[in-house]
């Protein structure tokens, strides 16, 4: 399985545009939403191309697209999963097509747990125990990669509001290798687990 990781997108459909452009393109098999989709926040500037609306129909038209495609191969298919970041609220909810009010799922890859949260109620000093699992988080927007008591850990940065000077980042896994990627693909840093 291939799987996207997305974090603090914020409302930007500019940003949101660029990392779904590689979603397709590498044919990834999942999109996992790490929380704060559509709301900028209260302790960030407005960011460039905001555009919630914008936001809402390309992720509903995304999980519709799924959809379809699934109930032709007559399987059924959540290739979009998301939490609730501490921006997300019930009224983004109820403008989304599928559920980010959780704060965490699980995912796996073969026996590989892959552990998913927004990061402000789990986080580093937080976690759960994952055993050759992968922890994956985001809210500090501060890309991470590193091994930690028999997990990976990893904080994909900010597709919108990278902190520190770093560029715009997201994460990806496949087949057994965990990157952190630039908005245009390019590795920033990876581990094979």
């Amino acid at each position: 399985m291939k799987y996207m990781f997305l974090s603090d997108i914020h409302g930007s459909i500019g940003s949101l545009r660029r990392a779904l452009d590689f979603y397709t393109d590498a044919r990834c098999d999942m999109l996992l939403l790490l929380g704060d989709i559509i709301n900028y926040g209260p302790r960030n500037r407005i960011p460039e191309g905001i555009d919630p609306k914008g936001i809402v129909e390309r992720l509903n038209a995304l999980a519709d697209k799924i959809v379809a495609v699934a109930a032709r191969l007559n399987s059924m298919r959540d290739d979009i999963v998301a939490v609730r970041g501490n921006c997300d609220s019930e009224v983004d909810q109820m403008l989304l097509k599928f559920p980010i009010m959780a704060d965490y799922a699980v995912v796996t890859d073969g026996g590989r747990r892959i552990f998913i949260t927004h990061g402000h109620i789990y986080n580093e000093d937080n976690m759960p125990v994952l055993r050759n699992g992968v922890f994956v988080y985001g809210h500090t927007h501060l890309w991470k990669l590193a091994r930690r008591e028999g997990c990976v850990v990893c904080n994909t940065g900010s597709v919108t509001f990278p902190k520190e000077g770093r560029e715009p980042t997201f994460a990806l896994y496949d087949d057994g290798v965990m990157s952190v990627r630039r908005l245009d693909g390019s590795v920033v840093e990876q581990l094979t687990l």
